[in-house]
């Protein structure tokens, strides 16, 4: 199985809308992708860090789970740019992307 991990920074001044992200957006990932071999979505809301009283690292985590990476690679080709689009309604942070293998 391939995960294409998505994960968007929180710094002192960057906005994420939580409600939009989980309320609007994922669901628009499944409609989009589901089709095109996405088996299943885990998205994690950051609450703090490590340490006690600690901000989180990210605002959120998801993990896009496929069957293969051409069919990741296919699904992204057809809908990433109106889902990367889509950014923007929920957060001024750049998200950093990972392709990677479930074992």
């Amino acid at each position: 199985m391939i995960s294409l991990t998505v994960l968007y920074p929180k710094t002192a001044d960057s906005q994420f809308d939580a409600d939009y992200y989980f309320d609007r957006h994922l669901p628009l990932v499944r409609e989009r992708l589901t089709s095109l071999g996405l088996t299943g979505i885990d998205a994690e809301q950051g609450l703090a860090g490590a340490a006690p009283d600690s901000p989180p690292m990210y605002a959120a985590i998801a993990r896009l789970h496929f069957g293969s990476v051409e069919e990741l690679q296919n699904a992204l080709a057809v809908h990433g740019p109106e889902l990367i689009g889509d950014i923007p309604n929920f957060t001024d942070a750049q998200p950093l992307m990972q392709v990677s293998q479930i074992n």
